[in-house]
């Protein structure tokens, strides 16, 4: 018996290598037409501006091997003798698999260009960064939304039914995982109100940190002593936050002792004394200073000063300055700094 001719699933060995080999060379023509598209639009992005043409190529990069297959597949399949039911069950895996690779490719191109968008707008807004993480998030879940109702409907599902249905079952999710959404809702409020910003630097409670990522679920800081500390995003705005990073200038308030044998002349010299110790530095604006109160030890001063710039660094720069600047000034006036003392008295009974 001639094998070519061997009868096998209802089709010659014959058909079967004929279909195999236009299989295979399917599957190879549709990924050398991939590579040459691909090569082609990359060539082009070269020599243009926009990014419409990276974020294709970006996409088509994407392109699933397994897809192919399956379309060649489809291919191989129309030269062989197979039943009504086998045929349409093949036609409907080839679309299937055609919305799935929609879906890849649409994914693909979207997270490409929030990217791009991420990266131009960073370094104007840092909320860039939040806004990007939200739409990424909603447009992902958008567009494989449209692929499943898709492949559902090709599949002979009544997509209407189905979307009624699952408006009824969302209620009951949505009460089952209302925590969840609260986060949710929460980190929309922090995109849109922006009481915040990726790098702002936040007193929360007992912790504080610089922001390094906001999040659907979660908001994440950076410890001055390096741990990472995160909230959820509901309590985080059920809380009270200090954000540094929005003054335009921080008041500070200091307090200096001197003795109490110091003559009443240096303690009226001493306001201005201090005084010039804080104009001496850059970046401030002096307030006030003056005799405070009698402490138990010390003639205590107070002095009110403001610094034009929010930065921590900064204000210790300046305090610093200042402290410097007050030693040599005392020094020079002969005025001694207090510190803790108790006099004793003794009495000698009479006898």
């Amino acid at each position: 018996m001639d094998l070519l001719n061997y009868t096998f699933y209802g089709n010659a060995v014959r058909q079967w290598v004929i279909a195999i080999a236009i299989t295979l060379a399917v599957l190879v023509g549709l990924r050398l037409l991939v590579s040459v598209v691909i090569g082609r639009v990359l060539a082009l992005s070269k020599r243009t501006r926009t990014d419409w043409d990276d974020l294709v190529t970006h996409a088509l990069r994407k392109t699933k091997t397994v897809i192919l297959l399956v379309a060649a597949i489809y291919a191989g399949s129309l030269v062989l003798e197979l039943s009504e039911p086998v045929h349409a069950g093949l036609a409907k895996v080839v679309v299937i698999v055609f919305w799935l690779q929609m879906g890849v490719w649409a994914s693909a191109g979207f997270r490409y260009w929030l990217e791009s968008y991420r990266e131009r707008k960073l370094a104007t807004d840092a909320s860039a960064a939040t806004v990007v993480t939200a739409i990424g998030f909603g447009g992902r879940i958008l567009i494989w939304l449209v692929v499943f109702l898709a492949v559902l409907d090709n599949l002979g599902v009544q997509v209407t039914t189905l979307i009624a249905g699952l408006g009824v079952g969302g209620i009951a999710v949505a009460l089952a995982v209302q925590n969840t959404l609260g986060d949710l809702f929460a980190s929309l409020s922090i995109i849109f109100d922006k009481p915040f910003v990726i790098g702002d630097y936040l007193n929360i409670g007992e912790h504080q940190g610089t922001v390094e990522h906001i999040g659907i679920k979660t908001t994440r800081l950076r410890s001055l002593s390096g741990e990472q500390l995160v909230f959820s995003n509901n309590d985080l705005l059920t809380s009270r936050i200090q954000n540094f990073e929005r003054m335009n200038e921080r008041r500070v308030s200091f307090s200096i002792g001197v003795t109490y044998q110091t003559p009443r002349e240096k303690l009226v010299r001493i306001p201005e004394i201090l005084r010039e110790a804080v104009e001496a530095q850059p970046q401030v604006r002096f307030d006030r200073s003056h005799f405070k109160a009698y402490g138990p030890s010390s003639l205590d001063f107070e002095t009110v000063y403001y610094v034009l710039a929010p930065a921590y660094r900064t204000y210790m720069d300046v305090q610093q300055g200042i402290n410097l600047r007050i030693h040599e000034l005392f020094e020079k006036e002969g005025i001694k700094f207090a510190y803790p003392t108790q006099t004793l008295h003794l009495v000698k009974p009479s006898s």
